[in-house]
């Protein structure tokens, strides 16, 4: 028979992190860090942390494995967790079984509703608060971003607007709002992009793809994005808050827009004069001065013009001079009868 040298030598290689006990073997170590994990026997080697199911020890080790074995059958995204499975099902289904007693708002997560009940609570609870600044936040997600501010995080500033961000790549794709470059494109309408995603998002108009549909109203849309403004028509929701005038705004993007009446920020300027908007579709338009583009045409006489505002006037009053035109002649024609 033989035995391993260990226990005559005295060698213990291996040590305690939490009291730096030294032990001769990694399973006598593993059996005595149960001391330490309080009644959660399962411990993550990789990262340390402690669990009292097998099951969510199970399912945290994929996170460092990268092992995803549930797979959604409809647009093939896989999950490492089966409980995120069934969430991303309800982006698909539009299910929302978590209800709110007071408003009957429905939501997709429980912890969506946890946050939205901070809405009917007397002093509109936010619970999060800046240690440094005082700043308060109904979500942890958005007081870790807004602690990146102090601890300078964001690095990268943007030499036109001073605004920062996290890294370089966001910043890139920040200038272009500056500089109006649009380097993706579309092979069948020939549109123009700044980002790659909504290139692909666009793609989906000319293929008729729509991963989505509106359980309300059966409306097909082909983004997760436009699928929970879209909801917002039905629910009458506007999330987004002006913190100047209280306004309120059913996108991030229009309230970013409606922000620049305060500040008077006007981040797109025309390459050719110089001047300066606060909305791109304003630059867009006035670009159209310079190029003569007018894309626009009257399908009655055939008159071309640059804004659809414009083009629906014109109609009007085309319609309206035909309309007069027809009770003229009718009445001419009355007139002849007699």
């Amino acid at each position: 028979m033989i035995y391993s040298g260990e226990k005559h030598t005295g060698d213990k290689p291996y040590s305690c992190d939490s009291c730096g006990k030294l032990f001769r073997t990694k399973d006598t170590l593993t059996i005595h860090r149960r001391i330490h994990t309080r009644g959660r026997p399962y411990l993550c080697e990789v990262c340390g942390k402690t669990f009292g199911q097998k099951v969510h020890f199970t399912n945290h080790m994929r996170i460092h494995s990268g092992e995803r074995p549930y797979t959604c059958n409809i647009c093939g995204s896989a999950f490492g967790q089966l409980g995120h499975l069934s969430e991303h099902r309800r982006l698909h289904t539009g299910e929302r079984p978590y209800a709110c007693g007071i408003c009957g708002k429905a939501f997709k997560k429980n912890k969506i509703l946890t946050v939205h009940m901070r809405i009917h609570t007397s002093t509109r609870e936010k619970p999060f608060s800046c240690k440094v600044c005082g700043k308060l936040f109904y979500q942890r997600s958005n007081l870790n971003k807004h602690v990146k501010i102090h601890t300078g995080e964001y690095l990268r500033k943007c030499k036109e607007c001073e605004k920062v961000f996290r890294d370089g790549s966001y910043l890139v794709r920040h200038m272009r709002v500056h500089t109006g470059e649009s380097p993706y494109s579309c092979d069948v309408c020939g549109k123009a992009f700044s980002d790659k995603t909504s290139l692909t998002y666009h793609n989906r108009k000319h293929t008729g793809e729509a991963l989505f549909s509106c359980h309300i109203c059966g409306k097909a849309i082909s983004t997760i994005s436009s699928l929970v403004v879209h909801m917002r028509l039905h629910t009458g929701e506007r999330p987004y808050l002006c913190n100047i005038c209280g306004k309120a705004f059913v996108t991030s993007g229009e309230l970013n827009s409606h922000t620049r009446i305060h500040t008077g920020e006007k981040p797109y300027s025309c390459k050719i004069c110089g001047k300066a908007f606060s909305h791109k579709k304003s630059l867009t338009l006035h670009a159209r001065k310079h190029t003569g583009e007018a894309p626009f045409s009257c399908m009655i006489c055939g008159k071309a013009f640059a804004t659809n505002s414009y083009l629906t006037s014109h109609t009007k009053h085309i319609q309206g001079k035909i309309y007069f035109h027809a009770i003229i002649v009718g009445k001419r024609a009355q007139v002849g009868k007699v």
